[in-house]
Protein backbone atom coordinates (compact mmCIF):
# COMPACT_ATOMS: atom_id res chain seq x y z
CA UNK A 1 0.00 0.00 0.00
CA UNK A 2 1.41 3.36 -0.80
CA UNK A 3 -0.88 6.34 0.37
CA UNK A 4 0.58 9.56 0.81
CA UNK A 5 -1.72 12.39 2.36
CA UNK A 6 -0.17 16.22 2.18
CA UNK A 7 -1.61 19.08 2.23
CA UNK A 8 -1.97 21.30 -1.10
CA UNK A 9 1.04 23.57 -2.12
CA UNK A 10 0.30 26.76 -4.16
CA UNK A 11 -0.35 26.13 -7.81
CA UNK A 12 -2.31 22.81 -7.31
CA UNK A 13 -5.71 24.97 -6.98
CA UNK A 14 -6.80 23.35 -11.20
CA UNK A 15 -6.02 20.07 -9.27
CA UNK A 16 -8.23 21.07 -6.01
CA UNK A 17 -10.89 22.49 -8.47
CA UNK A 18 -10.86 19.30 -10.48
CA UNK A 19 -11.83 17.24 -7.28
CA UNK A 20 -14.41 19.54 -6.47
CA UNK A 21 -16.12 19.00 -10.10
CA UNK A 22 -15.98 15.25 -9.83
CA UNK A 23 -17.02 15.66 -6.14
CA UNK A 24 -20.24 17.57 -7.57
CA UNK A 25 -20.61 15.29 -10.10
CA UNK A 26 -20.95 12.53 -8.03
CA UNK A 27 -23.16 14.03 -5.71
CA UNK A 28 -25.40 15.12 -8.68
CA UNK A 29 -24.60 18.71 -7.88
CA UNK A 30 -22.47 19.95 -10.74
CA UNK A 31 -25.11 22.58 -11.78
CA UNK A 32 -24.06 24.33 -8.40
CA UNK A 33 -20.77 24.57 -9.06
CA UNK A 34 -19.76 28.55 -9.26
CA UNK A 35 -16.12 27.97 -8.16
CA UNK A 36 -13.37 28.53 -10.28
CA UNK A 37 -9.73 28.31 -10.04
CA UNK A 38 -9.13 31.98 -8.78
CA UNK A 39 -11.61 31.37 -6.41
CA UNK A 40 -10.03 27.85 -5.06
CA UNK A 41 -5.61 29.57 -5.49
CA UNK A 42 -6.97 32.39 -3.71
CA UNK A 43 -9.45 30.72 -0.26
CA UNK A 44 -6.05 27.55 0.15
CA UNK A 45 -2.85 30.24 -0.45
CA UNK A 46 -3.98 33.56 0.96
CA UNK A 47 -1.63 35.16 3.79
CA UNK A 48 -4.03 34.10 6.97
CA UNK A 49 -6.17 30.67 4.92
CA UNK A 50 -9.49 29.78 6.46
CA UNK A 51 -9.70 27.25 4.35
CA UNK A 52 -7.57 24.31 4.13
CA UNK A 53 -6.54 21.15 1.51
CA UNK A 54 -5.44 17.31 1.91
CA UNK A 55 -4.34 15.74 -1.50
CA UNK A 56 -4.26 11.87 -0.87
CA UNK A 57 -2.29 9.87 -3.74
CA UNK A 58 -1.84 6.93 -4.28
CA UNK A 59 2.07 5.53 -5.49
CA UNK A 60 2.44 9.38 -6.05
CA UNK A 61 -0.38 9.86 -7.99
CA UNK A 62 -3.15 12.51 -6.83
CA UNK A 63 -6.42 10.61 -6.06
CA UNK A 64 -8.65 12.19 -3.89
CA UNK A 65 -8.84 15.12 -1.68
CA UNK A 66 -10.29 16.56 1.95
CA UNK A 67 -11.39 20.35 2.39
CA UNK A 68 -11.76 21.48 5.85
CA UNK A 69 -11.47 24.28 8.29
CA UNK A 70 -12.00 24.76 11.59
CA UNK A 71 -15.03 25.58 13.81
CA UNK A 72 -15.93 26.22 17.23
CA UNK A 73 -18.49 25.15 19.64
CA UNK A 74 -19.56 27.11 22.43
CA UNK A 75 -20.63 24.13 24.45
CA UNK A 76 -17.47 22.30 24.74
CA UNK A 77 -15.45 25.68 24.27
CA UNK A 78 -13.26 24.59 22.04
CA UNK A 79 -12.43 24.39 17.76
CA UNK A 80 -13.03 21.70 16.03
CA UNK A 81 -12.48 20.58 12.38
CA UNK A 82 -14.91 20.77 9.83
CA UNK A 83 -14.93 18.16 6.81
CA UNK A 84 -16.48 20.19 3.90
CA UNK A 85 -15.32 17.84 1.27
CA UNK A 86 -13.80 14.52 1.11
CA UNK A 87 -13.74 12.34 -2.28
CA UNK A 88 -11.78 9.37 -3.52
CA UNK A 89 -11.77 8.76 -7.38
CA UNK A 90 -13.94 5.37 -8.34
CA UNK A 91 -10.75 3.80 -9.62
CA UNK A 92 -9.01 4.05 -6.58
CA UNK A 93 -11.66 3.54 -3.72
CA UNK A 94 -11.55 0.41 -1.39
CA UNK A 95 -8.10 0.91 -1.09
CA UNK A 96 -7.97 2.62 2.50
CA UNK A 97 -7.47 6.00 0.85
CA UNK A 98 -10.81 7.40 2.37
CA UNK A 99 -9.98 6.06 5.55
CA UNK A 100 -6.40 6.89 6.00
CA UNK A 101 -7.35 10.90 4.95
CA UNK A 102 -9.72 10.71 7.85
CA UNK A 103 -7.42 8.92 10.52
CA UNK A 104 -5.12 12.00 9.29
CA UNK A 105 -7.26 14.88 10.04
CA UNK A 106 -8.45 12.87 13.34
CA UNK A 107 -4.67 13.14 14.33
CA UNK A 108 -4.59 16.91 13.29
CA UNK A 109 -7.48 17.61 15.07
CA UNK A 110 -6.58 16.12 17.82
CA UNK A 111 -2.91 17.74 18.11
CA UNK A 112 -4.74 20.94 18.46
CA UNK A 113 -7.01 20.50 20.77
CA UNK A 114 -9.35 19.94 18.30
CA UNK A 115 -12.75 19.16 20.21
CA UNK A 116 -14.44 17.23 16.85
CA UNK A 117 -14.29 16.20 13.81
CA UNK A 118 -17.65 16.99 11.90
CA UNK A 119 -19.10 16.70 8.40
CA UNK A 120 -22.27 16.04 6.67
CA UNK A 121 -23.12 13.47 4.22
CA UNK A 122 -26.57 12.87 1.56
CA UNK A 123 -29.22 10.96 3.10
CA UNK A 124 -28.91 9.11 0.05
CA UNK A 125 -24.91 8.13 -0.23
CA UNK A 126 -25.25 4.80 1.39
CA UNK A 127 -21.86 3.40 0.76
CA UNK A 128 -20.64 6.49 2.41
CA UNK A 129 -22.78 6.64 5.50
CA UNK A 130 -21.94 2.74 5.42
CA UNK A 131 -18.40 3.59 5.66
CA UNK A 132 -18.14 6.60 8.17
CA UNK A 133 -20.68 4.10 10.63
CA UNK A 134 -17.74 1.29 10.66
CA UNK A 135 -14.94 4.28 11.56
CA UNK A 136 -17.17 5.17 14.34
CA UNK A 137 -19.16 8.50 13.52
CA UNK A 138 -22.34 8.98 14.95
CA UNK A 139 -25.23 10.02 12.56
CA UNK A 140 -26.79 13.68 13.65
CA UNK A 141 -30.03 12.84 12.66
CA UNK A 142 -32.03 15.11 15.12
CA UNK A 143 -30.12 17.84 13.49
CA UNK A 144 -31.56 19.79 9.99
CA UNK A 145 -29.16 21.94 8.05
CA UNK A 146 -29.78 25.18 7.29
CA UNK A 147 -28.54 27.36 4.34
CA UNK A 148 -29.16 30.94 2.92
CA UNK A 149 -28.11 31.53 0.05
CA UNK A 150 -28.53 33.79 -3.34
CA UNK A 151 -31.63 35.56 -3.01
CA UNK A 152 -32.89 34.74 -0.06
CA UNK A 153 -29.24 36.07 1.24
CA UNK A 154 -29.74 38.85 -0.42
CA UNK A 155 -33.41 39.20 0.80
CA UNK A 156 -32.67 38.85 4.41
CA UNK A 157 -29.37 41.42 4.45
CA UNK A 158 -31.58 43.96 2.79
CA UNK A 159 -34.29 43.90 5.52
CA UNK A 160 -31.98 46.09 7.54
CA UNK A 161 -32.02 46.80 11.50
Amino acid sequence: MSITIRGARPGEAALVLSFVRELADYERLLHELEASEADIDAALFCDAPRLFCEIAEWQSEPVGFAVWFFNFSTFRGRAGIYLEDLFVRPSHRGKGIGKAMLVHLAQRCLASRGAFLQWAVLDWNTPSIDFYKSLGAVLMDEWTGCRLAGPALEALAERGA
